[in-house]
């Protein structure tokens, strides 16, 4: 076992794959009955297994099966789901008091969230964050402060985006099912511009950063009139969309059209920040400095808890009241969030993130190889995935190979996680403090769930 996982990986919990029952078992099937009965059949769950404990890089459900965790519950516990520190700080301010809402009476960690952040965030100049409870509220106020600065109404978002499930963000999003099927109508003034995503562009992946900024200059400029456009919001990598990472410089590119028309650059970092992707925001792998960042996800260490960092006028212009909520910025989630910076710090996960690409890309790469039917590999960091297709030269996305071989994972103790537009992309989100043995264990899974093929 690594080092880091020895450190952070949660007290008394072994670390090891352990498959005693079916998936799921007994008391999960149990425990399932009830949900079918109390929850709405729009609550679904990717691993249906009732989980008892969790940490370092295993999950262990109620009938004693123990999964390797490739999921890391969709980004959030980036370091871990029991991280001491983490732990003891939220532990502690659960002593103290739970809530008192920080526009009533303010205390001192929301504060020190908000420097924290305003000193890593690569958003240029003074900056300013406010704190919400989740990665949606993150991307609507960001918004809303876009709007309130600019006095424009537009915004441009990408094909495959995912920002949320709210009605803003609902409406930001590309993906129909099962995100806005039935929910509209949808709001007004978000407009959509082609996604740089080599695998797929018409053109080729040699043309694809170039066509794709002039598409989004044609929009901007000859269809929207760049001066009705507040904010180009876009993420880095994109996450539900099928962790789809854009070629060099078409970033640098959309921040130049933003920057020459006045328009806002908003980086959705909801799910590749926190150290996710090798650095400690994917914005800093081709320098991009935004105007505004959302983050939450692996923010809070577990505890519900977003953010919105961006330049000091930005935030400032936005009259007094406009901002806030009765939760945002729980004290809890505050104490969880400085813990989670702490246990970067002190574990150096943004490297760790680094040595996880290095062990699953090339692995990934060599599944590819043996199986036509992967027609791309990609990501950063521990943020990476397979992209599912028919093979033999056809790219048509394969949902049904992808969902079986996701089922075949779970069978065998790996929690894996599917994503794309099409439903196609297997995506991996490995917690940082899981150790190179499990971490290798779990592709040796994934490699013998493809060959079942």
């Amino acid at each position: 076992m690594s080092v880091v996982a020895e450190q952070i990986g949660g007290p008394g919990l072994e670390q090891v794959r352990r498959v005693r029952t079916e998936v799921p078992g007994p008391r999960s099937e149990e425990l399932l009955r009830r949900q079918r009965s109390a929850l709405p059949a729009g609550l679904g769950s990717s691993l249906p297994v009732f989980v008892t404990a969790a940490g370092g890089g295993v999950l262990v459900d109620a009938d004693g099966n123990s999964f390797i965790d490739f999921g890391s519950g969709i980004a959030v516990t980036t370091v871990g789901n029991s991280a001491p520190r983490v732990v003891e700080r939220a532990s502690a301010q659960l002593d103290r008091f739970t809530h008192t809402c920080f526009l009533v009476n303010p205390y001192e960690s929301y504060v020190e969230v908000c420097e924290t952040l305003n000193r890593l965030a690569p958003v240029p100049g003074e900056k300013r964050t406010l704190l919400v409870n989740t990665g949606a509220e993150a991307v609507e106020n960001a918004v809303k402060i876009a709007r309130a600065a600019t006095g424009r109404q537009g915004i441009v978002v990408f094909d495959h985006a995912y920002h949320g499930r709210t009605l803003l963000t609902m409406s930001m999003t590309a993906k129909n099912v099962p995100y806005k099927q039935g929910f509209g109508p949808f709001a007004a003034e978000v407009h959509r511009a082609p996604m740089a995503y080599p695998y797929r562009w018409p053109g080729g992946k040699e043309r694809c950063a170039e066509e794709a900024a002039d598409a989004l200059v044609e929009l901007l400029d000859r269809r929207l009139g760049a001066e009705n456009v507040a904010a180009v919001v876009c993420e880095p990598v994109q996450g539900e969309g099928g962790f789809i990472v854009p070629p060099a410089g078409f970033l640098p590119a959309v921040a130049e059209i933003c920057a020459a028309r006045g328009i806002l650059l908003i980086a959705d970092e909801v799910q590749t920040g926190i150290a996710r992707t090798g650095t400690l925001f994917a914005c800093e792998h081709e320098g991009i400095r935004p105007d505004l960042l959302a983050t939450a996800k692996g923010l809070g260490g577990g505890l519900p808890l977003g953010a919105v960092t961006g330049r000091a006028e930005l935030l400032d212009a936005v009259p007094a009241g406009g901002l806030g909520g009765t939760f945002s910025g729980n004290p809890v989630a505050c104490e969880a969030a400085l813990g989670v910076f702490e246990e970067i710090e002190r574990h150096d996960l943004v490297r760790r993130a680094g040595e996880i690409e290095r062990i699953v890309l090339p692995a990934l790469h060599a599944m590819a190889g043996r199986h036509e039917f992967v027609g791309d590999v990609r990501g950063r960091g521990a943020m990476l995935a397979v992209e599912i297709v028919r093979g033999g030269g056809d790219r048509t996305p394969d949902p049904a190979r992808t969902a079986a071989i996701s089922g075949r994972c779970h069978r065998d103790g790996l929690l894996t996680l599917t994503a794309g537009s099409y439903g196609n992309v297997l995506r991996f989100l490995p917690p940082l403090a899981i150790s190179d043995a499990l971490l290798k264990e779990g592709l040796d899974v994934l490699a013998g769930a493809l060959a079942e093929d």
